[in-house]
């Protein structure tokens, strides 16, 4: 299925707009998602949707062709429609993302001009499972307001399995090359050192993990989040429970430093260069605890607590935990429940600090690659948070192994 789309709302400012102005991995996922959903289409769903798109999409693959890849890989085809007219019970969709996600040969093939999009070898598709080495857009249907669920299919592609996998995309209509510009894709593209003038691409970069994702200069509004390492980052993380907890909250001194803060991790969060945010973190032997988070004043409108939240949870799915737990005032109990926290059943009510607090307890899924036992001796001994790249001790290795006990007694 060629890429192409109806008129969307994309379509005036894409003529006017410089290339990227929308870029793909830069959409807002948390505000499209409060009026979009994106779901997994049955075969009944999927052929209503795709029986639209003919209308707009020239060369359409035939039903059978879309069912077959749909038996394969059921996670390619991802409908999409308005919140408000959407019923999970009888779920209709109004646009479609389908992908194809391609092993070395399929994008090998691409690259070459050889590849079908109307009858999709699956011989050419990574497996159920397995990382792909490339996504294809097969086919984007996104009339109207629809055309922001882009920024859904990239919070699907996050997962360990696509990030950093590049996509890649054949516009057949002068809108869809539009569309595909002004989403950060650009022509033109060498593979295993085929050119392919043809096929455009959007690249990605292995990304950081969240809560190891602050980059110093990186742009006045980008938030990021690193772990407190030094002594300056935990005067960081002072100041800003300084100004929250005991100047806006009146907690009493020895009460916010309460002899955990040694014992714990702290994320701290960054809009730019300027720290704006914390959250503590501690481990017990089967959950982990949220504690201590902290927005300054002045950042309470930005995505810092949603973004240092979700940091959190994903250091906490790499340490293999299954549950988090925490301590809450009951004003917060929304905000919480946005990210899998409930009230935990028969909870008990306390207070300290002068405030009233309920107990939230959340269940996650274990990181598939979480630190274990069994993991490289030399990722254990990488800083904490820092799994991702080597550490200096790994890079010590370089060097033979010298000094032994054994040695030094004679």
């Amino acid at each position: 299925m060629p890429h192409s789309r109806k008129k969307s709302i994309l379509d005036e400012p894409v003529r006017k707009s410089p290339p990227g102005k929308y870029k793909l991995d830069e959409l807002n996922a948390d505000r499209i998602a409060k009026h979009l959903v994106m779901f997994q289409p049955d075969e009944k769903t999927l052929a209503e949707v795709i029986a639209k798109a003919r209308f707009s999409i020239p060369g359409i693959a035939k039903m059978e062709e879309v069912f077959k890849v749909a038996r394969y890989q059921p996670a390619c085809m991802m409908a999409v429609a308005r919140r408000s007219r959407f019923d999970p019970k009888v779920p209709v969709a109004e646009g479609l993302i389908a992908v194809l996600p391609l092993n070395v040969l399929g994008l090998k093939i691409l690259a070459l001009g050889a590849f079908d999009a109307t009858k999709p070898d699956l011989r050419l598709l990574a497996k159920p499972g397995e990382r792909p080495a490339g996504i294809y857009l097969w086919c984007v249907y996104l009339p109207g307001s629809l055309a922001a669920g882009m920024a859904l299919l990239m919070e699907r592609l996050s997962s360990d399995q696509n990030t950093g996998v590049n996509i890649y995309a054949r516009p057949v209509t002068e809108d869809g090359k539009r569309f595909s510009q002004v989403l950060g894709f650009t022509q033109g593209v060498t593979i295993d050192g085929i050119e392919a003038a043809d096929v455009w691409i959007f690249s990605r970069k292995s990304a950081p993990p969240l809560y190891d994702s602050y980059v110093p200069d990186l742009g006045k509004d980008v938030i990021g989040i690193t772990i407190a390492r030094t002594f300056d980052d935990l005067m960081r993380v002072a100041a800003i429970r300084n100004s929250v907890y005991i100047g806006e909250q009146e907690c009493p001194y020895s009460e916010e430093y309460d002899g955990n803060d040694f014992a714990a991790v702290h994320l701290l969060a960054y809009i730019g260069d300027e720290p704006v945010g914390c959250l503590r973190l501690r481990f017990f032997a089967d959950f982990a605890k949220f504690e201590r988070m902290a927005i300054r004043k002045e950042y309470r409108k930005s995505r810092a607590a949603i973004q240092l939240a979700r940091a959190g949870f994903k250091f906490c799915q790499k340490k293999g935990y299954r549950r988090v737990y925490g301590h809450i005032q009951e004003r917060l109990v929304g905000f919480w429940s946005r990210f899998g926290f409930r009230v935990r059943e028969n909870t008990r009510r306390f207070a300290f600090s002068d405030f009233e607090y309920v107990e939230i307890v959340a269940d996650i899924e274990r990181d598939p690659d979480a630190v274990t036992l069994d993991a490289d001796p030399y990722l254990v001994i990488r800083p904490e948070g820092r799994w991702h790249i080597p550490g200096i001790l790994e890079k010590s290795s370089a060097r033979a192994a010298t000094k032994t006990m054994a040695a030094k007694k004679r």
